[in-house]
């Protein structure tokens, strides 16, 4: 593991903590190291020093897009790095690197749009000029899971808005991330930008703490888990520093009466078995009618044990092994705890694999958490508005599903569930739309992210005008 500090790489040599593991065999491959204190500390003072990116928006936009490029170029190395990594199937983390060089060009093209200028006109005709200019230095933090698109798409946006930005993944999975920052670094050194403009720290919870809590750093974007969110929202709202929290979610799947069970099936099977179940979108509950639970939970494992278990870097491997041993006894663990009847797939496999299980009967007030991985609750309901209240009964707000056969019976379900987005007789881990925002509801996070949230976040508006000469107390 390397850093990045004001331009120059560094071997890492601090001790995390934690023991790395290749989770197709369980084997530990060495530990995870961090950046000095010496190392963050210089990180800091050079993003403070430089402040902003004073590039105009257009050559911004043309570096954005010459990373878009090289990205593009990296994608297949990185994406087979994540794989490794996180045991995600390579087929999975493949269509997942679309997005790296795509956070490039869609901040660029943001940026094209004149997103960051605006005007308004008075009645006397004087324009008064609206400009979205950057917080300053901001952090980026992302987790194990998916790292390197998340931080695609922070680091493009926060670059976009001319932030000095501090990347740091996850202390899991750095390997993908620290690859896709080798590419950024090299673009930006040959555009001439700034050494201190892009950097990248690696460690645990203590580099992130020491990052995020300096004054120093003006905004932060962070995506990762409850407890990791409340840590960074506590330590900004002493500077009242912007913050963004993608968190986690214990998200429902409605089956309506008269949904095809074969169709939600399969959703919930695809929910449960995308990048292994860890994911914050994953299916926490299945809400089906009341006498149908043992049926539709048969037929999404059905589903599931059709899908092929092995080893992440195989092309045929639909479903992979969790990214560590301790995070699978965990799931384990967190699974047993639900109280009910485990009824589990034979989809197993090497290493980390824990096969996806459906747990039925089990007390709903038991089944409001989040899990992160391939587990979930099913649950009976008499009435729609029963459904809805068990959909709903649960601190999270992030995604919701509902499946039914009359598309606006559906749809008028979906929007009484309490969460940031709502699919309809749909799973995909894509959003409805490119250019809608991902908000969160409820402990699931706060300031949505998006195509233009994004890079809006990392900015704070300035208004400059002429006055019109009125004044409450004039004297002529």
């Amino acid at each position: 593991m390397k850093d990045l500090v004001n331009g120059t790489w560094e071997a890492c040599a601090t001790p995390v903590g934690v023991d790395l593991e290749n989770p197709a065999t369980s084997e530990v491959t060495g530990p995870a190291l961090g950046s000095s204190t010496a190392r963050t500390e210089e990180a800091l003072a050079a993003a403070d020093a430089l402040g902003a990116w004073a590039a105009p928006v257009e050559e911004r936009a043309d570096i954005l897009d010459r990373i878009a490029a090289a990205v593009a170029g990296a994608a297949p190395e990185i994406t087979a790095l994540e794989s490794r990594a996180t045991g995600v199937p390579i087929r999975q983390t493949t269509p997942l690197g679309m997005i790296l060089a795509g956070a490039f060009a869609l901040a660029a093209s943001q940026l094209r749009l004149g997103i960051l200028t605006s005007t308004a006109v008075r009645e006397d005709g004087r324009e008064v000029l609206v400009e979205r200019l950057p917080w300053g230095p901001a952090a980026c933090l992302v987790p194990w899971n998916a790292p390197a698109p998340m931080a695609a798409h922070k680091v493009a946006n926060a670059l976009a808005a001319g932030c000095p930005t501090i990347l740091k993944p996850s202390e899991y999975a750095p390997f993908g991330t620290e690859r896709l920052a080798e590419v950024i670094d090299a673009v930006l050194r040959d555009a001439g930008a700034p050494p201190a403009l892009f950097q990248l720290l690696h460690g645990g919870a203590e580099v992130g703490a020491r990052i995020v809590s300096d004054p120093r750093i003006r905004a932060v974007s962070f995506t990762g888990g409850l407890g990791g969110g409340r840590a960074v929202a506590a330590a900004c709202a002493y500077d009242i520093k912007p913050v963004q929290l993608e968190l986690g979610g214990n998200n429902a799947l409605i089956v309506l009466p008269d949904a095809d069970e074969a169709i939600a099936a399969r959703a919930a099977a695809d929910l449960l078995t995308t990048l292994n179940g860890q994911w914050c979108r994953a299916l926490g509950r299945l809400i089906v009618p009341a006498g149908r639970e043992q049926a539709l939970a048969d037929a999404v494992l059905s589903r599931m044990n059709e899908m092929t278990a092995g080893d992440p870097a195989d092309e045929a491997t639909d479903y992979g092994p969790l990214i560590h041993s301790g995070h699978r006894a965990a799931v384990i663990k967190a699974r047993d705890d639900l109280g009910g009847v485990i009824n589990e797939s034979t989809l197993t496999g090497p290493g980390n694999t824990l096969a996806p299980a459906l747990v039925l009967g089990a007390d709903p007030a038991r089944t409001t958490e989040e899990i992160f991985g391939p587990v979930a609750a099913v649950h009976g309901y008499e009435t729609v508005d029963e459904a809805v209240a068990l959909a709903n009964g649960t601190r999270y707000g992030l995604e919701g599903y509902v499946f039914g056969a009359d598309e606006e019976a559906a749809l008028a379900v979906a929007k009484r569930v309490r969460a940031g987005e709502v699919k309809v007789n749909g799973s995909s881990v894509m959003s409805l739309h490119l250019f809608t925002p991902r908000p969160a509801w409820g402990i699931s996070g706060y300031s949505e992210e998006g195509t233009a949230e994004t890079l809006l976040f990392f900015t704070n508006p300035r208004v400059v005008g002429v006055e019109n000469g009125f004044a409450l107390h004039s004297r002529s």
